[in-house]
């Protein structure tokens, strides 16, 4: 048995062992336990990937589907996708483990199914990151699907059980993209392993490749809610319960992303993404890099109009992805660098701010923006969490999130694209402007008179929020600890290597060296507080109803808090129409699909035999005149 076959033997049987044991109070840490010896497999696994030598850590599992053996292998990719996925499993099963499972939240499954299903999403996961063919990545690759609606459908609300669904008949299409892409592939090479498609598209007309990776990004595209595949994800994961929102939220989307690298990148490569489409100098490569940069805006601007915490994150989790896929398509070494890297980014601090909503709601019973305010005086840990967390999420110094989008932003610049620079930095805007809107409505301003009691989460609730965020902190402290991965993984995948360091990169065009841009920021920092706290005049800290503003002394009865409908000027000069358009679009497609079901059924039932043999009959007889018109005379 060989390492890998010990990760994957160990998620499956966890798994199955906590399907029949799991609901035993003594099994409350066992989840745990399975991913710290997860964790533990793949630091023992890092050293060989990390070894040029060897390059792909294969399984001893031998299994054959249609006269083909499967192939199951790590290498640099898969294992830097296989980290982020246990941690971020391992933090939320932590959270679930202590008194998130004595008091869960109205409309929460008992914890202990969480951490059932949860077990399963990872298993699946590692599975998936195995696949060292095509026939295995569909096999996983559909059962992640399930495994994340099952998740997903845990909440026993309506409105939870129809964004599940959605989810599913989107994944369906999907799925239908992928077998279709596959049937090109075995209809001209007869087999399905990876090195076919290599062949494929040095041997096929460059035609049938462009067809090829447009229908594989149709498929990863809508795992990762790109435009315009990108209403489903919102609500699903918002009412997805708990901890299982912070993973589903943080890694499960982004297996689009590892198929895309993997398929389009690795094997496709430039010679099918820079391929002018009908004589144009228009290529695959513009195309989906600009789908990337307005998947950052829109989505990005829908979130700004959001009430519900869990609904904001969850469309921010949309925008984030056009980061990552912007920055691996321009296929350099600094842009690739800032897209993976953003997926690593984006797992710690999406997790944390998740858990601390998670936390919010824990304490209040709500998610709705309009209902909270001034819980940093009841939880400090919490609000210290989240702002930690939406620093890097709109991408500022001193935080990780900075790192990978100026990695974007520098390849975008010397790329020579800036329009797609101008675009990704209006979502950043509106990153700022909704992340804000976040803190402000939860944790600043008037605290309610019914939150007078409210009190800090327990540690087993704060550990795994404050682990992360120290995580997002350290990796924008010293970038270079994931940028090594980083370069790994480009060599491993045909991408030029990014030259770094401990502090950042090094470029002839510019380098990033964040140790020093910390310092300086620490410095002004400090310098501030030493003049508001030593050179200031005297203070007097007071209670938030013993103040006076606008003429008025301010009482429990007035809201001084402004949050209701925040930012709404904006939001009346900008409106819906963006959202209304592609609801429109889905709409109109479910129409479509809707009423040509309909015709099938009744043609397969016979509900109307007489119409359908008048059809039949009809379409023989222009066959007929078409096909052998009649001639008179000689």
């Amino acid at each position: 048995m060989t390492i890998l076959d010990e990760l994957l033997v160990l998620g499956i049987a966890a798994s199955v062992l906590f399907m029949f044991a799991g609901r035993f109070k003594l099994m409350r840490f066992f989840a745990p336990v399975v991913y710290v010896g997860m964790l533990l497999i793949l630091i023992k696994m890092s050293v060989l990937v990390s070894d040029p030598s060897v390059i792909q850590i294969h399984s001893s599992l031998q299994l054959t589907i249609l006269s083909m053996n499967l192939e199951l292998r790590y290498d640099a990719l898969s294992w830097l996708f296989a980290l982020i996925t246990v941690f971020a499993a391992l933090a939320s099963s932590i959270y679930l483990s202590g008194a998130y499972a004595k008091g869960h939240v109205d409309g929460d499954p008992p914890a202990h199914v969480i951490q059932w299903v949860l077990l399963i999403n990872v298993a699946t996961m590692l599975l998936m990151l195995a696949s060292g063919d095509f026939i295995s990545l569909f096999i996983s690759w559909e059962l992640v699907s399930w495994a994340s609606f099952w998740m997903m459908a845990l909440n026993h609300k309506s409105a939870a059980r129809k964004a599940a669904v959605k989810y599913l008949i989107y994944a369906m299409a999907g799925a239908m993209m992928f077998l279709a892409a596959l049937g090109l592939i075995y209809a001209a090479m007869g087999s399905l392993a990876y090195v076919d498609l290599i062949t494929f598209v040095m041997q096929q007309p460059l035609q049938q490749s462009v067809l090829l990776a447009i229908l594989f990004f149709g498929a990863f595209g809508i795992k990762m809610a790109i435009l315009p595949f990108h209403l489903w994800q919102a609500k699903a994961y918002a009412e997805t319960p708990g901890p299982g929102a912070a993973f589903l939220g943080a890694i499960s989307s982004r297996m689009g992303m590892y198929a895309i690298i993997v398929v389009l990148v690795q094997l496709m490569g430039s010679r099918v993404l820079n391929t002018g489409l009908a004589d144009t100098p228009v290529d695959l490569q513009m195309i989906f890099a600009w789908i990337a940069a307005l998947t950052t805006i829109i989505p990005t601007f829908i979130a700004l109009q959001q009430h519900d915490a869990k609904k904001l994150l969850t469309w921010h989790g949309i925008g984030q992805g056009g980061y990552m896929l912007l920055g691996v398509i321009m296929l350099d070494s600094i842009g690739s660098a800032g897209g993976i890297m953003h997926i690593f980014n984006y797992a710690s601090y999406q997790a944390a701010l998740f858990l601390s909503v998670v936390a919010v709601v824990y304490r209040t019973g709500t998610s709705d923006l309009n209902q909270l305010g001034g819980l940093v005086t009841r939880m400090p840990l919490s609000f210290l969490v989240m702002l930690i967390g939406i620093i890097g999420l709109a991408g500022l110094p001193p935080m990780s999130g900075f790192v990978s989008k100026w990695l974007i932003y520098r390849s975008l610049i010397l790329n020579g694209e800036p329009l797609l620079f101008v675009a990704v930095v209006i979502g950043t805007l509106g990153t700022i402007l909704s992340v804000y809107k976040l803190i402000h409505n939860t944790f600043l301003g008037q605290l309610r008179m019914e939150h007078q009691e409210i009190r800090e989460v327990p540690w087993s609730m704060l550990l795994p929020m404050l682990v992360l965020v120290s995580i997002v902190f350290i990796t924008g402290f010293m970038p270079g600890l994931v940028l090594q991965w980083i370069a790994q993984v480009q060599a491993v995948v045909g991408l030029p290597v990014v030259d770094y360091h401990l502090g950042g990169i090094s470029d002839a065009k510019g380098d990033l060296d964040m140790i020093w841009v910390s310092l300086i920021l620490f410095y002004g920092f400090g310098v501030g507080a030493l003049i508001f706290y030593f050179l200031g005049g005297p203070s007097r800290r007071i209670h938030q109803y013993d103040n006076y503003a606008g003429g008025h002394f301010l009482t429990s009865g007035v809201r001084y808090h402004y949050s209701n409908n925040f930012y709404p000027g904006l939001m009346h000069l900008i409106g819906n129409w963006y959202q209304g358009f592609f609801v429109w679009c889905e709409k109109v497609i479910y129409s479509v699909i809707s009423f040509s079901a309909q015709l099938f059924e009744n043609s397969y039932r016979q509900r109307q035999p007489a119409f359908l043999l008048i059809l039949i009959a009809l379409v023989c007889l222009f066959y007929l005149i078409f096909e052998h018109p009649v001639r008179v005379g000689n």
